[in-house]
């Protein structure tokens, strides 16, 4: 496997002119690394344990990052379990020499130690997406919910527990940026070349100073981190942030992408239904399918991310799935209903048809002029159900201004309700395979009629 961030541990004894031979010594592979991917700003934190082999006094830590998009800058390490014992004393970045740095460890105890690398990297993101099968009879569906992970860092990360943050963060400089910069930490002279000698940084002093910022949001993410259950899905609120855990480890090299599942709930209880409205959809029935994120539809753990929702139907006869339609929904909070619009809906039809137009109740000004009159409509709104199934539908209904009157036959009175000033609906189930006709007339004041009460 191609690793882009080469390590190298090494060990030496400085002379007070000049640094002795080098014996280059291979850093052992990870132990265990986790990655946090937060999207909306392009940035993945990424945590790995190792084990070194250190000698009891100064030794030397090489990290290569060419060809990927680490930012130098935010890469930490730490010995939790030899606190005090290993210290960090400066980096150094070899002059010529682009992606690499040397670190000067102080180790007090020879052996093995475990250690934790953490930095930033750009380049992995991630997106979720939903598949919805409705049963037959459109009452319940199973919900699965999958994250996909696309690696385009530079740097294979191998058995990864992946994590993922749904929410907004900011950032003052993008870590892709900061991957390219070189020096990593910006030149020290401005209005002049840099000079040819190795640029030396403390290495406490130097990330408290210039990359406060970055080490500020890489130990807040770290903290978040530690409540890790293995082999779980788990998913904490995190302030403004939810944090989703992928259940076990994945392989994720660069280049490629995976499909990890993150939610697979069977039953959950749906209403779909069908909408007319001309001023938002045209002409086309809308097709729309309606759950809640609460315990009642045995969901409401946690909030579900942003994703594309790709919804089929199981057929009983067919042994298969059939398409039903695709939309994208938003953040989904906790108790909150969703509403998937599936697009337009070929089997349930609505033709508004005016069928009579007049005019009446007119009104003269002093001269004689028509000075106010009332429109009268009579319109037909034919239905028709294709489906094996009843369907509920909705019937929108614009009025050019606020002064109308409607009158109502009484087989649909009751599905009849004015929903705002300009707007009435009609709600009512169609059977299978049916047509309705629902007829209504609108009376309109016009002029000085609207006056009058």
């Amino acid at each position: 496997m191609r690793k882009a961030l080469c390590t190298a541990i090494v060990t030496a004894l400085l002379s007070v002119n000049a640094q002795a031979k080098i014996d280059l010594v291979t850093l052992p592979n990870r132990d265990k690394t986790q990655l946090t991917i937060y999207n909306n700003e392009d940035l993945t934190l990424v945590r790995e344990q190792r084990t070194l082999t250190l000698r009891q006094g100064v030794n030397k830590l090489e990290f290569s990052w060419a060809n990927t998009l680490i930012d130098p800058t935010s890469v930490y390490l730490d010995a939790p379990q030899h606190q005090g014992k290993v210290r960090l004393l400066e980096v150094s970045y070899p002059p010529n020499v682009s992606g690499s740095a040397v670190w000067t460890i102080e180790s007090l105890i020879a052996g093995e130690v475990p250690v934790e690398i953490s930095f930033f990297t750009s380049g992995i993101a991630w997106r979720a997406f939903y598949m919805a099968t409705l049963a037959p009879d459109e009452k319940t569906m199973r919900l699965e919910n999958y994250v996909r992970v696309d690696n385009q860092s530079g740097e294979d990360y191998a058995n990864a527990q992946t994590r993922v943050i749904v929410g907004q963060i900011n950032l003052q400089e993008a870590v892709a940026e900061l991957a390219r910069r070189n020096p990593p930490y910006g030149s020290p002279y401005p209005l002049s070349p840099p000079a040819p000698a190795p640029m030396l940084a403390a290495g406490n002093a130097m990330m408290q100073d210039e990359v406060a910022p970055v080490r500020k949001a890489t130990r807040s993410a770290m903290v978040a981190a530690e409540m890790v259950a293995p082999k779980e899905i788990i998913k904490e609120g995190l302030s403004e942030y939810f944090l989703y855990t992928i259940e076990g480890t994945e392989t994720i090299n660069t280049g490629w992408g995976k499909r990890l599942l993150s939610l697979d709930v069977a039953d959950i209880p749906v209403k779909p239904l069908y909408r007319y409205d001309e001023h938002r959809y045209g002409t086309n029935t809308q097709s729309f399918l309606f759950f809640k994120n609460d315990t009642a539809h045995k969901l409401g753990d946690v909030p579900l991310p942003d994703g594309q929702f790709i919804v089929y139907q199981q057929l009983v006869e067919q042994q298969q799935l059939s398409y039903v339609g695709a939309t994208t929904s938003q953040y989904i909070p906790v108790n909150q209903e969703v509403e998937l619009n599936l697009g337009a809906a070929r089997e349930v039809k609505v033709e508004p048809v005016l069928m009579e137009y007049h005019t009446a109740n007119y009104m003269f000004d002093r001269k004689g002029n028509v000075s106010g009159y009332d429109q009268l409509q009579t319109w037909q709104i034919k239905l028709q159900n294709n489906r094996t199934l009843p369907v509920d539908i909705e019937i929108f209904r614009h009025v050019e201004h606020a002064y109308w009157t409607i009158e109502n036959p009484a087989d649909i009175a009751s599905s009849y309700e004015k929903f705002d000033v300009d707007t009435f609906k009609y709600r009512l189930t169609l059977p299978a395979n049916t047509e309705k006709v629902l007829t209504y007339t609108l009376s309109l004041r016009e002029g000085e009629r609207r006056q009058v009460r």
